[in-house]
């Protein structure tokens, strides 16, 4: 397992590689150049330079989380190859300076719904939250402004002000758009960009929709197991990976997460793992929790123990955290609870690791 933290940039996050450090058996930094348009190959000189910060604090830069994909792609219009061949030129130059995968989405216009960013937990922490009456009640440039406003003046990634400026129109084209088409349009960039991928040493992981369900009339073709099954089967090839996320996928009751973890887990299809908590609500709605098992519906402890029997040795993060201790940051990327969280999980890991070698904690201990 390489443990991993996702950073926005020094000029656009609270938290610090330097702080980022401090936190044991964090190796690697999950990096994004989030002010680029989607649809724009990323100029080498940002890509050489984010390299050279993130490798000069001492860490690996070998995730990038994401690579947003334009919506002409998603839509299959005819201007969507030259946006392929841009994406396919970003896979070349990123793949230079050492990275390994790339995390994607394929949702159509949001990368991600949420109807609170700061519900309020009785211990006082706020996380993000999702109420379906108030999503389904809202219209979507309310719901932008809601969002945006609530930021902090930090960027959401996947809800980039520039991109979504022309909302309306965005939400009109897909009209007609169906879940078989958008498939149709996500395997044609696949055919595309996986043999690329696969010829630099590079894993294209897409990430499952969040929340796993329509939202807005948007089709979703990442929801569940039999979407990731038809997704690398589409183009058989290790390069065509996915991201396994505890928080998106687990936000539908009728998703089993220890049977989606072992079935990609087996077919080693698995190139980047986000592990976040949730607690559902009776009536389906759901909020963000801690990491740890009691706090939530996800069964941490079992997802970690299944990654530990697989010997997974892939690249994980904890997703988002709450934000506790008054800090100020990014909704879900603050350091503090990221930082319990790394620690919640790599204490599991190196658990199950002593037990499956057949160590005890002493003797571990002991040796270290």
């Amino acid at each position: 397992m390489n443990m991993t933290l996702r950073w926005f940039g020094h000029l656009d996050d609270s938290v610090t590689l330097k702080q980022i450090k401090q936190i044991p058996k964090v190796g690697g930094i999950v990096g994004t150049l989030n002010d680029l348009k989607a649809g724009e190959a990323w100029p080498l000189s940002r890509i050489r330079a984010l390299h050279r910060e993130v490798t000069l604090e001492g860490f690996s830069l070998e995730v990038i989380e994401s690579v947003n994909i334009h919506e002409d792609i998603k839509l299959g219009l005819p201007s969507r190859d030259k946006y392929i061949e841009a994406y396919i030129e970003t896979i070349r130059r990123l793949a230079s300076v050492g990275v390994k995968v790339i995390c994607y989405n394929f949702m159509p216009v949001f990368d991600w719904t949420r109807s609170d960013l700061a519900k309020v937990l009785p211990d006082k922490s706020t996380v993000l939250a999702y109420e379906r009456a108030k999503v389904e009640a809202i219209d979507p440039n309310s719901l932008l402004s809601h969002l945006t406003g609530g930021a902090g003046g930090f960027s959401l990634p996947g809800w980039e002000p520039e991109r979504l400026q022309e909302i309306v129109p965005l939400l009109e084209a897909y009209q007609h758009i169906t879940e078989e088409q958008l498939f149709l349009n996500l395997t044609y960039f696949l055919e595309k960009t996986v043999p690329v991928a696969a010829e630099c040493g590079v894993k294209l992981a897409i990430h499952p929709d969040d929340p796993p369900w329509p939202v807005f009339g948007l089709p979703r073709i990442v929801k569940n197991k039999s979407d990731l099954i038809r997704i690398i089967e589409a183009v058989d090839h290790p390069s065509n990976s996915l991201t396994l996320c505890s928080g998106s996928l687990g936000a539908s009751l009728t998703n089993d997460l220890s049977d989606i973890f072992q079935t990609f887990l087996e077919r080693d299809r698995v190139a980047f793992v986000h592990l976040r908590n949730i607690r559902h609500e009776p009536n389906g709605d759901f909020y963000e929790t801690a990491h740890c098992d009691e706090a939530g519906s996800v069964p941490m402890t079992h997802l970690i123990k299944l990654l530990s029997t697989y010997n997974y040795q892939g690249f994980i993060r904890p997703d988002h955290g709450r934000m506790i201790w008054g800090e100020k940051a990014r909704p879900g990327y603050g350091l503090y609870d990221r930082a319990l969280g790394a620690m919640y999980i790599q204490g599991q890991w190196d658990s199950f690791a002593n037990q499956r070698e057949g160590r005890s904690e002493y003797e571990t201990s002991r040796n270290a």
